[in-house]
Formats: C-alpha cells, structure tokens, sequence
C-alpha cells in the first residue's frame, strides 16, 4: 500500500464534498480529514482552512487539477 501524502488544504466542506465525490466517481484512492477539533471549536480551521486531502503520490497532480477546477467554477458564479 502505498503513503497518503497531503495534497492540497481545502477551503470548506462544500469543497470537501463534491471532491470527495469526484475522486470516488474516479476511483482515486484518498482521505479527506478535517481540522475541526471539538475541544477547540473548529479554531484550526479559521487558522489552517477547512481541512486537506491526502493520496498516493501517483494522484496529486489529477487531485490539484480537480482542485482548481473546482476553484474557478466558484470564483465564476
């Protein structure tokens, strides 16, 4: 198996969704994890971002495109 390596910080759960559903769609294997933390009450995420992805090496470039596609569709609306 291969080392998850982190990928790109995401901005907020409504990105972490929809690529949590194109990379399964795609069959890339990866991990979304979140910087929320109960005893803290999400004050990672104001510091650090949402949270990040993590996959094999092989995936980080298709993820980083996916990414900023994502990116631009937003900033486009």
């Amino acid at each position: 198996m291969e080392d998850f390596l982190k990928v790109v910080t995401l901005e907020n759960d409504h990105e972490a969704r929809i690529l949590d559903s194109i990379l399964k769609e795609r069959a890339v294997p990866h991990e979304i994890k979140s910087y929320y933390d109960t005893a803290f009450d999400g004050l990672y995420q104001t510091q650090k971002g949402w949270g990040y992805v993590s996959a094999p090496k092989l995936h980080h470039e298709e993820i980083i495109e996916i990414v900023s596609d994502l990116r631009k569709e937003t900033e486009n609306r």
